[in-house]
């Protein structure tokens, strides 16, 4: 009586085969597995554009790091950093789970160079200390009415005082309610300067920031 062997099909799966033998070291199959179940799932996302609204979130996100920044960044390193990432997601453009990672690691560089950039196109001397007796000319670039006084800027042609460490170009100064002259007005004034007001409180309004960028002193 002839015996039966018992035994089952299998089929072969060639696409697993070929993801195997890219693994450099022999990992378990349900690692490759899930490696492999990700990479799909990124090809779904990307190839309908889905992570393209994304990238604005990355770019603000570069944004908020520079903020975060313990001191003013290098602007040649951000511009660097975003070259060298430009380059690399260029050249990963066709792997579906490198080419996301990257492209939103470049969008927050992006960001981030864009905040060095323009803190360096506005870099200016700014005010430390209170200074008295100052004498200004310049022209009015600004002038703001108030309840009770007027406020103007001045871009300055000369500044002479005994305690300006630096020359500010801009200055910012309050006028009796009335008494400002019009923007364009060439004027000659001494007027005491004092620094910016910091924040009254951790995370309140940074109105020397503001005048930072406004460059303003």
């Amino acid at each position: 009586m002839a015996g039966r062997a018992g035994g089952r099909a299998e089929t072969f799966d060639a696409a697993r085969r070929r993801r195997e033998s890219l693994w450099p070291v022999r990992v378990p199959r349900s690692v490759r597995d899930a490696v492999a179940r990700i990479e799909e799932w990124a090809k779904a996302e990307v190839a309908p554009g889905r992570l393209m609204p994304w990238l604005p979130i990355a770019f603000g996100a570069g944004i908020l790091v520079y903020f975060s920044a313990e001191r003013e960044p290098v602007l040649v390193a951000a511009l660097a950093l975003l070259a060298v990432l430009i380059l690399a997601t260029f050249l990963a453009r066709g792997r579906p789970l490198a080419f996301p990672c990257l492209l939103a690691t470049t969008a927050m560089a992006a960001g981030f160079a864009a905040a060095t950039g323009k803190s360096a196109s506005v870099a200016h001397a700014v005010l430390r200390a209170p200074a008295f007796d100052v004498s200004i000319t310049g022209w009015i670039e600004v002038r703001e009415e108030r309840p009770r006084s007027d406020r103007i800027v001045v871009k300055v042609q000369t500044i002479e005082g005994r305690r300006l460490a630096e020359l500010p170009e801009r200055v910012r100064l309050s006028a009796a309610k009335g008494a400002a002259p019009p923007v364009g007005s060439f004027v000659a004034i001494k007027a005491r300067l004092d620094p910016p007001l910091e924040p009254l409180r951790p995370g309140g309004y940074d109105f020397a920031r503001d005048l930072y960028f406004q460059c303003v002193a």
